[in-house]
């Protein structure tokens, strides 16, 4: 895993974690944290033969950015490129949170650290990646999509021009956060536990959505696939709590759409717009961050402008709304179980869950007869080998 395990660590007393192998870099909750990285050989003789291929302009601004496992090599190559090319910018590996505030040219993000000289700032500087195709790459590529990117694969030691339409990419996210806004009911994914301020987006999303009148409700599910989500049909649509590179979950192979908490913002908040910066860390909506916007004003349902979906094509609520009021008073929450007189909470989700049909698997031990095993039927579902014969 990308992310520090910090939950096992507590679960044996530790002080302190080594980390060992690919890191995302996301800064602990509470425990110290040293990362060992490993030293994966890169031939770096080719890799800057590979970048003067791909820059031929001395002059050109390029920031260069590499997985961590190569971060050891990433000195030898700046001594062997910065006399050639004097604009060109060296990324630093870094853990944790600046102490303080960032300098307006200084960029601090996703463990990297780099200054930005060029005159119009990050946008007329291009990016150089070494390192193999993955989830790091694509997060980089998303987060600054106004950079051209290019990058050097050590393990086949070819580079190229990244040719990941981003346009196509953000235009898939952007239909999902329609999705979003068509949705009823939202199931937040707890997808780490250990990189700090987890808990205040939890709680932040849990209020953006009872605000918009969505209900929600959170799954703690550990690694997500299509078989653990499909048992949650009831949810329109799931948004999932991870680190910056895992949160870019490809959700097409599951039965219901995965966002992540700033597409659900972009659903949920009026006040959000598009700007064309994209954002993968969650730490940055919450409040006293670079990018959190404050909720507006709950609007009446008499004077809200009615949104039309562009999906379905109906009319939709597209603005914050007061919250209802509990349908059971606080004293009548409680109700008797069973003849022993024990308590139980009624919960709206339990109630709903008891009148499913099918509740998933149960062992129902010594309720069951004990049978022969026999052989099946064999084939595919729409040919089986003994189809069209007589059962004896």
């Amino acid at each position: 895993s990308c992310c520090v395990d910090e939950v096992a660590a507590e679960h044996v007393g530790a002080e302190a974690v080594l980390h060992y192998g690919p890191a995302c870099l996301s800064p602990c909750r509470k425990l110290p944290v040293l990362h060992i990285f490993g030293q994966q050989p890169l031939d770096v003789g080719r890799c800057a033969e590979a970048f003067r291929e791909l820059y031929p302009d001395r002059q050109s601004r390029v920031v260069v950015l590499s997985d961590v496992v190569y971060a050891h090599a990433m000195g030898e190559l700046e001594q062997q490129l910065c006399p050639e090319y004097p604009n060109i910018v060296f990324s630093r590996v870094v853990c944790g949170d600046p102490p303080g505030p960032a300098p307006p040219r200084e960029v601090w993000r996703f463990g990297r650290q780099f200054p930005v000289e060029a005159p119009g700032g990050l946008q007329d500087c291009a990016m150089f990646y070494v390192g193999a195709e993955g989830l790091a790459l694509t997060s980089f590529m998303l987060t600054w999509n106004c950079c051209p990117f290019s990058s050097f694969d050590p393990a086949t030691g070819c580079g190229r021009r990244e040719t990941l339409n981003v346009n196509r990419a953000l235009m898939r996210r952007l239909y999902l956060v329609e999705r979003a806004r068509d949705a009823r009911v939202v199931g937040i994914l707890v997808g780490t536990l250990g990189v700090a301020g987890y808990l205040a987006v939890l709680q932040h999303l849990r209020e953006l959505l009872r605000q918009a009148g969505k209900r929600s409700y959170t799954l703690a599910v550990g690694k997500p696939n299509p078989a653990k989500l499909a048992n949650f049909l009831e949810v329109d649509i799931f948004v999932l709590v991870a680190c910056a590179q895992n949160s870019l979950l490809d959700s097409s192979d599951f039965y219901r759409p995965i966002v992540t908490p700033y597409e659900l913002e972009l659903a949920c908040n009026p006040a959000r717009e598009w700007t064309g910066n994209y954002l993968t860390d969650f730490r940055d909506l919450l409040p006293g961050a670079c990018a959190h916007v404050e909720l507006p004003p709950a609007v009446p349902a008499a004077e809200a402008v009615p949104d039309i979906s562009l999906i379905t094509g109906e009319m939709r609520a597209a603005h914050l709304c007061e919250p209802p009021a509990p349908q059971l008073p606080p004293s009548t929450t409680l109700a008797c179980r069973d003849q022993t007189r024990a308590l139980a909470e009624i919960s709206p989700a339990a109630s709903f869950l008891e009148s499913r049909s099918w509740r998933g698997l149960e062992q129902q031990l010594g309720q069951t007869p004990v049978s022969k095993a026999v052989q099946g039927r064999r084939g595919i579902a729409i040919a089986y080998e003994d189809e069209g014969r007589k059962q004896p």
